[in-house]
């Protein structure tokens, strides 16, 4: 091993089984976890907000992606301290960059709606 390189055990690499950037890498990109980082993107929402945004996801699917974007350091939870309390989710630095990179990825879709229904339908058609 080259001195002058880094421990094995400290190379992030997303095609490493054990890594954890693997492991962060499937949390971001599971379907709820992206499009509640694209939510949050927009700004700091209360939870049934967040879950009226993200049509489609239940209560107890968006409590979990919350829990597990937490816990990778990309949301943040606040209790605010009001009458009713009430709980707030925000994204850290680190939500707010793989926010960006999402959003970009997301602007993309949208604007390739239509080669992506012609390729559907080219697809049928075979």
């Amino acid at each position: 091993m080259d001195s002058d390189s880094p421990p094995q055990d400290l190379v992030a690499d997303v095609f490493a089984r054990d890594c954890t950037s693997r492991a962060a890498f499937e949390d971001v990109t599971s379907k709820w976890a992206s499009l509640v980082l694209l939510a949050l993107g927009e700004g700091a929402i209360r939870f049934n907000a967040l879950r009226r945004r993200v049509e489609g996801v239940s209560e107890k699917m968006l409590a979990q992606t919350l829990q597990t974007l937490e816990r990778d350091g990309m949301v943040l939870r606040e209790v605010v301290t009001a009458i009713p309390p009430r709980v707030e989710y925000e994204l850290t630095p680190l939500g707010v960059r793989v926010s960006g990179q999402l959003q970009g990825l997301a602007e993309l879709l949208e604007a390739s709606v239509p080669q992506v229904q012609t390729a559907r339908q080219a697809y049928a058609d075979r």
